[in-house]
């Protein structure tokens, strides 16, 4: 079969998001999840801790991986509240004058472009939704100090640490170099991430070819677009729509 090659069509309209925060509960979490698998309401972020070429941002900054005395731990909180929870206890800390117990308090984000309309926006995204990375000193029993604990349960958005029965689970070392890579990332230009694989079987959701399916025929991430082949009067046009427009087939539209 031959394609025929047709002026590109940009089509553009308005689709809204819906975010849903995850109900909050007061049992404590399992152990961190450390293989490549989706977590669970109650694990830990999944933290991949294969190479990196940017570890050297780790071992060339002035700040040790973990201070001396203390570990770095998981808090489940509430989604969307990552950064509020952060701002609200590095108050507390500094009012209640705790930092010997409590380090740093961390929510690694990631820079993306997104393109609607033709018009480009940068957005902030949470690399880890629900969780917040807190670096402190445990009791020598483990436990977690009984002024922390109410320091951090009293504020609003948290749910728990990672670990059982009052006493946290320290994150692996491969976990917090991770973790803290994520937390380093350079100033650099955003990225727009497409969802979407050449040859894959798609719908097109929005505009005048609303309805049609056809085949991814190649990816424009610079564009933010997904040019698809589409067949019109009998004949395959690629037709190039911004990501959202488009909806893998057995996924719900």
């Amino acid at each position: 079969m031959t394609t025929e090659e047709t002026n590109p069509v940009d089509l553009s309209t308005n689709k809204p998001v819906d975010a849903t925060p995850p109900a909050m509960d007061d049992q404590a979490p399992t152990a961190p999840a450390t293989e490549a698998a989706a977590p669970s309401e109650a694990e830990g972020p999944v933290l991949d801790g294969r190479p990196d070429e940017r570890t050297d941002l780790i071992s060339s900054s002035d700040e040790p991986i973990t201070q001396q005395g203390m570990d770095w731990f998981v808090l489940r909180v509430a989604s969307n509240k990552e950064s509020s929870v952060r701002d609200t206890l590095l108050r507390k800390i500094e009012i209640e004058g705790m930092q010997h117990l409590i380090g740093r308090i961390l929510v690694p984000t990631e820079k993306t472009k997104v393109i609607k309309g033709g018009k480009q926006r940068i957005t902030e995204t949470k690399l880890y939704p629900g969780y917040v990375f807190v670096e402190m000193r445990l009791e020598d029993d483990g436990r977690i100090p009984q002024d922390v604990f109410f320091l951090v349960k009293e504020t609003t958005g948290v749910g728990d640490f990672v670990g059982t029965a009052g006493r946290p689970v320290a994150m692996a070392p491969h976990e917090v170099e991770k973790m803290l890579l994520d937390s380093k990332r350079p100033d650099e230009d955003p990225v727009i991430r497409l969802s979407f694989e050449k040859g894959e079987e798609v719908t097109i959701k929005e505009g005048p070819f609303e309805g049609y399916e056809g085949i991814v025929d190649e990816l424009l991430p610079d564009k933010g677009l997904v040019r698809v082949l589409v067949t019109i009067f009998g004949r395959q046009a690629p037709i190039e729509l911004e990501e959202w427009q488009v909806a893998k087939i057995d996924e719900d539209i």
